[in-house]
């Protein structure tokens, strides 16, 4: 399989696919010419790292979880404590995403959105918090 058919094949872009390759995530093989060759494998191995990299998963926690699934001895416990980890950092995301929608909200209430030049938004905005 060639690069453009194993994108097709994992919904990755050609540049994501050379990207992975550069940093050693997959290493497919090369023909006579130079061109890469993809394998099954490969194509498996690009599916699996586009699917962990759409959950959030960093390139690193790609890396670790990759060795995990070739490692036939691994404990299925830290799979689950790395899941667990990005959890609890999606959780906390999303906390902070929280907090600053409603922080905002209430900015957006508080200001009159009228002709006058005072704005509750930028006020905020230009509040010196350092001290």
């Amino acid at each position: 399989m060639n690069i453009s058919d194993v994108s097709a094949a994992t919904g990755l872009p050609v540049k994501t696919i050379r990207y992975y390759e550069e940093i050693d995530l997959i290493t497919p093989g090369r023909s006579d010419n130079g061109y890469r060759h993809f394998s099954e494998s490969d194509r498996h191995k690009l599916a699996f790292l586009g699917r962990a990299r759409s959950l959030g998963f960093s390139i690193d926690d790609c890396r670790s979880l990759l060795r995990l699934y070739n490692d036939t001895d691994r404990a299925s416990s830290d799979v689950r404590q790395l899941a667990l980890t990005h959890l609890q950092e999606i959780e906390r995301k999303r906390d902070e995403l929280t907090q600053m929608r409603d922080t905002l909200a209430h900015l957006i209430d508080a200001c009159a959105g009228n002709d006058r030049p005072d704005c509750p938004i930028l006020a905020d905005l230009a509040a010196d918090r350092q001290s």
